[in-house]
């Protein structure tokens, strides 16, 4: 008896405009990457694009919605793989290690993105938006730790957070992770004392 090949649900313009958008913007740049060659990596009319999104600004900020929803569901499965709080806490640099040795890794798609959008648009709220609750994870993280001064001790993570993902796109070095864990570790270690 042959086997039956199952066939995959077909996308919805949408998916095939976010799934186009994710992989050339953030292999590409958001401003290198024309409309056009979004409509046609997605195999959609020109008219779906505009009826979907309206825009290529509500487009990029879908985009960073769909990547702040990944990373932060990525992020939270790490924390989530422990129970002590310091483990959770460095859990979130084990897991950004690991984001570095993929050979897919171009750095942070909301740095990039936001380097060239205009001051107070779509594409900057949708950053404000993803910082702000890694912030807020870093925070409650530190809480959980003990950290005295949770939110001051979130803000130095997240730095770190920012200068290893910068790092090790620049250097293209993904060893960069090892420095960023322990330099979260000995600010943890400093703020518990």
């Amino acid at each position: 008896m042959a086997a039956t090949k199952t066939a995959e649900p077909k996308r919805s313009p949408r998916e095939r405009l976010l799934a186009a958008a994710n992989e050339l913007f953030y292999n590409e740049g958001v401003q290198t990457v024309g409309i056009d060659r979004i409509i046609e990596h997605a195999g959609v009319a020109k008219a779906s694009l505009y009826n979907t999104f309206g825009s290529k600004e509500a487009l990029v900020r879908a985009y960073l919605e769909s990547r702040h929803a990944r990373t932060i569901d990525r992020l939270t499965r790490a924390v989530a793989a422990h129970t002590d709080p310091r483990a959770r806490l460095l859990a979130v640099f084990d897991s950004q290690g690991d984001m570095f040795a993929r050979p897919d890794f171009h750095g942070c798609a909301f740095a990039s993105a936001s380097a060239e959008a205009p001051h107070g648009g779509l594409v900057e709220q949708a950053t404000d938006s993803y910082r702000a609750q890694l912030r807020a994870l870093f925070t409650a993280l530190a809480e959980q730790a003990g950290a005295p001064d949770p939110a001051g001790l979130a803000r130095q993570l997240h730095l770190v957070y920012d200068g290893a993902t910068q790092s090790a796109r620049m250097d293209r070095d993904p060893s960069v992770a090892t420095v960023s864990r322990a330099t979260a570790e000995a600010l943890l270690d400093a703020a518990l004392r």
